[in-house]
């Protein structure tokens, strides 16, 4: 069986099934966290607030992305003593380093939509009628 190494020294490699930021890596790639991360840009935000950003994630999938970005330290959750119960969410300093680079993904994948629109159904257009593979 395979385990992560805690050895995160400059130089790892992210090829390597054992490595830390492997694990960094997915959950930044994951579906829902980097949407996420973007809405928390600019302050707390209430879990309700954050759902209505977010779009059609599920109460259940979103507390689910909160908690691993929480416990990643991305993420503070802040509860306060009033009735009813509020809860904040907001990005940790760590958080906040992550938006530079998600802000080049994003307008790279915004810019670049239309071509690889283009190309799935250059690509879909072409397997017409071939058999399937297997």
């Amino acid at each position: 069986m395979d385990t992560i190494t805690t050895d995160a020294r400059p130089g790892a490699d992210i090829m390597d099934p054992r490595c830390p930021s492997r694990v960094v890596f997915q959950r930044i790639g994951d579906k829902w966290a980097s949407l996420v991360v973007q809405v928390l840009a600019d302050g707390p935000v209430r879990f309700s607030e954050l759902r209505k950003h977010v779009h059609v994630i599920t109460p259940k999938v979103l507390t689910q992305t909160l908690r691993a970005l929480e416990r990643d330290g991305l993420v503070t959750r802040t509860v306060f003593a009033q009735v009813p119960p509020r809860v904040d969410y907001q990005l940790t300093d760590l958080g906040r380093s992550l938006l530079g680079p998600l802000a080049v993904l994003r307008e790279w994948a915004e810019s670049n939509v239309p071509t690889i629109l283009h190309a799935r159904d250059a690509y879909d257009d072409a397997r017409e009628g071939t058999p399937p593979e297997g």
